[in-house]
């Protein structure tokens, strides 16, 4: 299960996050080391349901962003670990959570 202030505050942190999430497509509970990056609906979606969204460094296909619905997070852990948003955003972000990230942010 996730908590959301600690979500809110690693990203303010750049902290990575260990995930363990139930993963529709493979039909089962998965663990990635990821960057926490935002919480609110996707912008291209027709229903919008908030989703935390996270990058995902180790998908089986590349890396990604990965938005979860809550109940699909299992397992929710916050890692000294911190992350570089330049080494993955390669678009223009129009985030829900302010931060301060430079021109990330």
């Amino acid at each position: 299960m996730i908590n959301h202030k600690e979500f809110i505050s690693a990203i303010h942190k750049k902290r990575k996050i260990l995930l363990t999430f139930y993963s529709k497509e493979d039909k089962c509970n998965l663990k990635r080391k990821c960057a926490p990056l935002d919480f609110g609906p996707s912008r291209k979606a027709k229903i919008k349901i908030p989703k935390y969204w996270f990058w995902d460094y180790e998908s089986d296909k590349r890396p990604h962003p990965l938005g979860l619905k809550k109940n699909q997070i299992k397992e929710f852990e916050v890692l000294t670990e911190t992350f570089d948003p330049s080494k993955f955003i390669n678009w223009r972000p129009n985030w829900f959570i302010k931060r301060d990230w430079g021109k990330f942010s």
